[in-house]
């Protein structure tokens, strides 16, 4: 799952890098609340699960991302 998920967040925010398990999304140059809401809408569809605001909000990395999908599917 999290090569996976590494190269749609990629996509997603359209790195020109590849994004890293340990990246602090929050750093990246194109952070921002599209970025945000792409994010969200993105787990939702792809996995089915709706990250509540104030849980994504203690999210620093891209694994802390992966790890709530991998917990609470």
């Amino acid at each position: 799952m999290e090569t996976k998920f590494l190269e749609q967040f990629t996509e997603l925010l359209e790195m020109e890098q590849p994004v890293k398990l340990n990246d602090i999304f929050r750093e990246y140059e194109n952070w921002d609340s599209l970025a945000y809401l792409s994010v969200i809408s993105f787990v939702d569809e792809e996995y089915g699960i709706v990250i509540p605001r104030e849980e994504f909000g203690k999210m620093k990395t891209v694994k802390d991302i992966i790890d709530y999908i991998a917990a609470n599917s």
